[in-house]
Parts: structure tokens; C-alpha cells; sequence
């Protein structure tokens, strides 16, 4: 049989990429397929951050092509591509930010900040360039997580700030610019107008991927927020009590009344193993992410455990990705951060830079 190009894509259509569960064709991730008398090489593009995978998914479309009969030398280059993806109507993606993830929840409490920064070293930990704005203006707690209290941001130019650095991302935080006993006694103007600087007047590089840690609730300052921030998904945190589960709904329509696609939700606290007997208990109650989920039709992100550990490393500037990587609760934060980069992949592509600027002037 001769070897040609749709012989090679036929033989990449039957793989099924394990992140996506979409074949390399269908995804449009297998591009550049040349064939050269029994030599083939092709492209892998994957749309999200994906290093501890990238030998595991060129070994695989290897074993693919070199099963087609006669096939001589295999190139295969598998690498990752992140692109800027749509924003609300009306608003244009951030200098220097590709990608915008609000991570929001109804009410306090439910663990949106460690889901957060959790989410941005996962996402670090991938390859991506990833950014950490902490939006939560009343009680910010982000400095302290990633190790960062007490130090400031600097200024260049006196005009804009420079993100500080924590486990390879960058950081900034209202925390940063405050006497950590100060409290925030603003209105809602105020603080919006105090992200909104923060967000514009600091020196992002290059980022792939923005994890905004968003106040809690579904107030005018959080509908504000939702609306003046160019954001790419959400993603929702609750806990499986009922109470949490009515005020994540309200998060969730907050979201969908602006635009702003769900990227998918994260029950913190689903269950509670006892230290000294094993015991497994649900002390807030079982599958309450998993039936709001299925209510509002958006993807289940997973579960993560009520457990002394998480809370422990998140206070000692040091979050279970980064402090414990091998443990099972990294674990589901590093599958919940593939989940939320795959989604964003699939969401649409900013195109506003392909169209040129209209400007009307009087002559």
C-alpha cells in the first residue's frame, strides 16, 4: 500500500487525544503531514499546557503511524500553542494576557482562594505563563498563600507596577499595597476602580493563562467586575451544602447574564477521612456540585477533600501543588487545571486583531 497523507490521518483519526477525548483530526491538532517516498513527519499542536505529557503523546501517534505498512522514518513534533480566546462582547483581550480565568464562588468560605492558586501552579507547573491577580479586595489572602506578605510591587516608571514572583508566576495583589491589619472600608466604585488599575496598570509578561481570584458573592461590585474584566471562562467553587450550592447558582447565572462562559465547577470539602480511624464522612453533604452541574449543563472540574493539609500549606506560603506534588489532592488540582486549559482551548478564538481599526474623522 502507498503511503500518503490521508493514509497517515486516517491512522491519527483512530487516536483519541486523552485530554480532550477528541481524535488529533477532528481537533485539528495534526497539522504539516508530509510524506516523503516512505518517510512521514507531522505536526501535534495542543492547545493547552501539557509538558509532563508531550512524551507520552508523541510516543502514542509514533506507535500509530509506524503500524501503517511500508512506513519508513517517523517525525513527529508535538509541542503547545496557547492563543488568545474570545472575550465578552464588547471588550478587548488585556496587553500582554492571553487568557483571562475568573475564579468565582456565591458566598465565602467555600475555598476559592486555594482553588485558585492551586489552579495557577497547576497550570505553571505545565508550562503555561501563568498570572495571579488577587481581585478579592475585602480580604485578600493571596500574599500569604503564595509566601508573599509584607513585600511591594515596584515601579519603573511611576506609572505601573511589576508583578511580584512566587513558584514561577507572576503576582499581584491589593494585599501588596496595604498594612495587612488595614481594612478595605470602600465602596463598591472604589473598588472597582482599584482592580481595574491593578489589572491594567501592572506589567503582565506574556501570559498565557490569568487565574483572578474574583470577591466573593453577586453583588454590584462582582457584576461590575464581570463586566468590565475581559474574561475568557469561569470557574465556579462551592461546597456540596446546600446553603453554598443556592449562592454557586447565583455565581453561575451572574456569569451567563454577562457573557462569560462557564469553564466548569469545583466542590471543595466533599468528604472528610479521619486521621485516626479512616472513617469517610460527608460532613456538608454528597453530590451537590455533581447535580448542579447537570441542572445547568456545565462540566463537573472534580472534588477535592476536606483536609488539614491543604489549609495548612496554604497558610504557610507553600499550596498543596508546590508543598505536597505528590499527593492525591495535587493530584486533582493538576487534573482540574488541565480540564479548565482544555476548556478555554475549546472556546472561541479572539479574532479582534484580524480586523483593522475603523476610525471616522471630520475633513
Amino acid at each position: 500500500m502507498a503511503i500518503s497523507v490521508d493514509v497517515v490521518k486516517a491512522a491519527l483519526q483512530g487516536l483519541v487525544d486523552p485530554n480532550t477525548q477528541k481524535d488529533y483530526v477532528a481537533s485539528k491538532s495534526a497539522k504539516n503531514i508530509k510524506v516523503d517516498g516512505d518517510d512521514v513527519s507531522f505536526d501535534i499542536e495542543l492547545s493547552y499546557p501539557a509538558k509532563s505529557q508531550i512524551d507520552g503523546i508523541r510516543k502514542q501517534v509514533i506507535a500509530a503511524v509506524k503500524a501503517i505498512p511500508g512506513v519508513g522514518n517517523i517525525s513527529a513534533n508535538v509541542f503547545v500553542k496557547i492563543v488568545s480566546h474570545a472575550v465578552q462582547r464588547g471588550l478587548k483581550p488585556l496587553p500582554g494576557v492571553k487568557n483571562i480565568i475568573a475564579v468565582a464562588s456565591g458566598k465565602g468560605g467555600v475555598g476559592k482562594s486555594t482553588t485558585a492558586v492551586n489552579l495557577a501552579l497547576a497550570l505553571a507547573q505545565e508550562g503555561a505563563t501563568v498570572g495571579m491577580l488577587d481581585a478579592d479586595i475585602y480580604g485578600p489572602s493571596q500574599p500569604q498563600m503564595l509566601g508573599l506578605a509584607g513585600q511591594q510591587p515596584e515601579s519603573t516608571d511611576g506609572k505601573s507596577m511589576e508583578p511580584l514572583e512566587a513558584f514561577g508566576i507572576q503576582a499581584m495583589s491589593i494585599g501588596f499595597l496595604i498594612d495587612v491589619e488595614t481594612p478595605m472600608v470602600w465602596r463598591g466604585p472604589m473598588v472597582t476602580q482599584a482592580l481595574e488599575q491593578m489589572l491594567n496598570e501592572t506589567n503582565w509578561k506574556d501570559i498565557d493563562y490569568l487565574v483572578v481570584d474574583m470577591p466573593p458573592g453577586t453583588g454590584d461590585t462582582q457584576l461590575t467586575l464581570a463586566q468590565k474584566v475581559p474574561v475568557t471562562g469561569a470557574v465556579v467553587v462551592t461546597t456540596p451544602q446546600d446553603i453554598a450550592l443556592l449562592d454557586a447558582r447565583k455565581g453561575l447565572k451572574m456569569f451567563e447574564k454577562v457573557g462569560v462562559p462557564i469553564l466548569g465547577i469545583v466542590e471543595n470539602m466533599s468528604i472528610h477521612i479521619c486521621s485516626k480511624c479512616g472513617n469517610a464522612e460527608h460532613i456538608f453533604g454528597s453530590g451537590g456540585g455533581e447535580a448542579m452541574c447537570k441542572d445547568y449543563n456545565v462540566e463537573f472540574l472534580g472534588a477535592l477533600p476536606l483536609e488539614l493539609s491543604i489549609r495548612e500549606m496554604a497558610d504557610s506560603g507553600k499550596p498543596t501543588v508546590v508543598g505536597a506534588p505528590d499527593s492525591k489532592a495535587a493530584d486533582i488540582y493538576r487534573t482540574i487545571a488541565r480540564r479548565v486549559a482544555v476548556k478555554v482551548g475549546e472556546t472561541a478564538k479572539d479574532m479582534s486583531s484580524k480586523f483593522p481599526s475603523i476610525v471616522v474623522q471630520n475633513t
